[in-house]
């Protein structure tokens, strides 16, 4: 069974799209409220860029040719250009503050701009080079048409919430990081139960006997969450999702959380296993028990600059093979 219930108010620009949720499938219900921006009212006004930064992954194939590309197209109108470029795993460098970022990759090259850049609110043109994926809309063929649309002002940009997190041992921080699409608490060893406990704004809620848990955002839904079970929310959703992976109980369900609570997940003790902290599949933190990991939603958000070409459910019904048919 599905149910949706939508209630719309406005705000000053950019309008304020307030959502209710209650679905049910395969026993489970849901619930949640949510509000996102929509930013299709400022797409009327030119952008002025001067200064671009590319953050290009050169283990993608045609990576460097488009590189070029691009700093020849930008240097030839007279932009400054910035270049960050990495094979393998990428380190944080120092950046200045640029008026476009563009992501050169896949998602996960998406994810690394989108943590790099979280504190200097410069929207992200994310540019594909593989399969089209759910954050990286915009082919390599499409991507300088794609430029010269937002510079006109007609692509909007959509606003994402990240999670903020933190490791608190024996009530000291001991890590902090930010994912735009998701934080893991995971076995280091395969087979092996982890036992967590899990809260939402300070309140007690379930104990798990799991393989891991996820907390998710509403970019994050469609990665291993979905995987794991969790329902898929639009990405500009200010929400959280909290999701067992494996549970030993079928009566352990995925929750989705307002984006005003925060969650906490404890290593309880008697753990049989290394415990880890992995964010947006690419930082990793050793956990010890007794440690509490709190998920909220940060106060910055992220602009992804959007195609025109596909929507979000245009992706998500190619992805996932939806052919609405009889044969579906």
């Amino acid at each position: 069974m599905w149910l949706l219930f939508f209630s719309f108010f406005s705000v000053s620009a950019p309008s304020v799209w307030s959502v209710v949720l209650l679905f049910g499938a395969g026993g489970g219900f849901y619930f949640t409220s949510a509000a996102f921006a929509d930013y299709s009212t400022v797409m009327s006004a030119p952008r002025r860029v001067d200064t671009v930064l590319i953050i290009a992954n050169l283990d993608k194939d045609g990576a460097a040719v488009l590189l070029d590309e691009m700093r020849a197209y930008f240097g030839g109108r007279g932009m400054k250009v910035s270049v960050v470029s990495f094979s393998g795993k990428p380190q944080p460098p120092q950046t200045d503050f640029h008026d476009l970022a563009i992501s050169l990759g896949g998602d996960g090259t998406a994810l690394y701009c989108a943590r790099l850049l979280a504190e200097k609110n410069i929207p992200i043109l994310p540019v594909n080079l593989g399969n089209f994926g759910f954050i990286t809309e915009i082919s390599k063929e499409e991507w300088k048409d794609a430029f010269e649309k937002y510079e006109a002002g007609k692509l909007r940009v959509g606003r994402r919430v990240l999670l903020q997190i933190r490791v608190l041992r024996g009530g000291e921080e001991v890590f902090a990081v930010r994912a735009l699409n998701d934080m893991l608490v995971s076995s280091g060893s395969i087979s092996k139960l982890l036992r967590l406990s899990a809260f939402v704004s300070g309140y007690p809620i379930v104990r798990y006997r799991a393989d891991g848990v996820i907390v998710s955002t509403p970019t994050g839904s469609t990665a291993y969450s979905a995987a794991a079970g969790g329902p898929m929310l639009h990405p500009e959703m200010e929400a959280m999702q909290l999701v067992p992976v494996c549970p030993f109980s079928l009566s352990y369900r995925p929750l989705v959380i307002p984006a005003s609570e925060e969650v906490a997940i404890q290593v309880d003790g008697g753990q049989r296993t290394d415990v880890m902290l992995t964010s947006d599949g690419q930082d990793v933190f050793p956990l010890r028990e007794n440690d509490m990991v709190h998920a909220s939603v940060a106060g910055t958000r992220i602009g992804i600059i959007q195609s025109d070409r596909r929507s979000f459910y245009t992706v998500l019904k190619e992805k996932l093979g939806w052919s609405g048919g009889p044969n579906a």
